[in-house]
């Protein structure tokens, strides 16, 4: 008997020309769908910049406390709402936070730009916080701010800067981080005494801002008056009504009847200026305070005043006479009336800087170096006329 082989089935193309199409998406679709599970969703991150704050497990008057967070630390964005962020902590802690509490990453960058472009800044003088200060990314009470800094914190002062103060007549707003405009040169005020013009606008009240890097390396402009430069009780009792911006010692001296660790006692080089804001120089005196072994007490060997000094002072020691080391220190002061002042900080600079040189022997201190010229003099409205030459000793002694 014939049996009859059975044939293949194959399927019609006129039965599923036309479905073909739809089972391509639906493939493309299934193999999405499957990629997905393998890729993980982006989320922006946000920081604290309270000092701290609790997370909530719900956005209403009555909620619990899931997690502590605090300043500087950074929290993943789960989800946006109207003014409340929903957000994830590193131990995947998740909770609602407001928006006013945090700074998005633009604001971090800036802060760690900051950072990294003044990293190798030389160190004009240190302080001490006298409270609680947070770090701004610009002069002025309402530009960004950040890292929140512990009263009596020690930080190192960089660069000084003066800005309108905020809400003061006149004063105008504070400069946008996004400046990036060529430095503003202008004229130092005169320093001659002179009577103000009858329909002279008043001026417009400045404040002073530092440039500052605490231990940990964050970087950011504080309001000046709220920091205390570190000086020595010493020579500080000898300011006379000044502000002293930086001390620092050149050389030290043995004198077996000083108080101090092994008798050694510290000789120093002080800037001092006028207790004002918005100068257009960062110190317009230089002391030096040498230690009599005859006297036991400070004596000043050297004083020039009234002069437009910028920072930062250098100091060190060179080869002397017979083999030995004497202590020199350097500055810069303007060669003309004009000053450059930076639009987005107000840091003034010199537009044309000299550097002027000094060296320290025994007790005296004399002028050094390749400029020689003569140090301009002049005194701020108010000041009296002082008479003597600029840059010769005094004969001061402090009882």
């Amino acid at each position: 008997m014939l049996t009859q082989s059975p044939i293949p089935f194959v399927p019609s193309v006129r039965r599923f020309g036309a479905s073909l199409p739809a089972l391509f998406v639906l493939c493309l679709l299934a193999l999405s769908c499957g990629c997905a599970r393998f890729r993980q969703e982006h989320h922006d991150t946000v920081y604290v910049s309270a000092r701290q704050v609790y997370l909530h497990d719900r956005v209403a008057a009555v909620s619990n406390r899931v997690a502590e967070v605090v300043n500087g630390q950074p929290l993943e964005v789960l989800e946006h709402g109207r003014r409340f962020l929903k957000v994830k902590t590193e131990k995947n802690e998740i909770g609602w936070i407001e928006e006013r509490a945090v700074v998005d990453s633009k604001a971090f960058d800036a802060f760690a730009t900051l950072a990294s472009q003044h990293k190798q800044d030389p160190i004009v003088s240190t302080g001490t916080l006298r409270d609680d200060l947070y770090l701004h990314v610009l002069p002025g009470r309402d530009t960004e701010h950040f890292y929140l800094l512990a009263g009596n914190t020690k930080i190192q002062l960089l660069v000084r800067a003066s800005v309108p103060k905020t809400g003061a007549q006149g004063s105008v707003p504070a400069p946008a981080a996004t400046a990036a405009k060529p430095a503003v040169v202008a004229k130092t005020p005169a320093r001659t005494a002179a009577m103000p013009a009858p329909n002279e606008p008043e001026p417009v009240a400045m404040e002073d801002w530092w440039l500052v890097r605490d231990g940990e390396g964050r970087t950011g402009w504080l309001l000046a008056g709220r920091v205390d430069v570190d000086v020595p009780d010493e020579i500080g009792i000898y300011a006379e009504g000044q502000r002293i911006v930086g001390a620092y010692v050149l050389t030290k001296v043995s004198d077996d009847e000083a108080t101090t660790p092994d008798h050694q006692v510290p000789e120093y080089l002080a800037l001092l200026s006028p207790p004002k804001s918005g100068l257009p120089f960062d110190f317009d005196q230089v002391r030096v305070f040498t230690w009599s072994l005859k006297r036991h007490r400070y004596e000043t060997a050297y004083r020039l005043h009234p002069i437009q000094g910028f920072l930062p002072v250098r100091t060190g020691l060179q080869p002397g006479p017979g083999g030995s080391t004497v202590p020199v220190f350097s500055f810069e002061i303007p060669s003309g009336p004009d000053v450059a002042i930076d639009p987005a900080t107000g840091i003034t600079r010199p537009v044309n800087p000299r550097t002027v040189n000094f060296e320290m022997l025994d007790t005296q201190v004399k002028r050094i170096g390749p400029d020689m010229g003569p140090i301009p003099v002049g005194h701020l409205e108010g000041e009296k006329a002082k008479t003597g030459k600029a840059g010769e000793p005094p004969k001061h002694k402090h009882k």
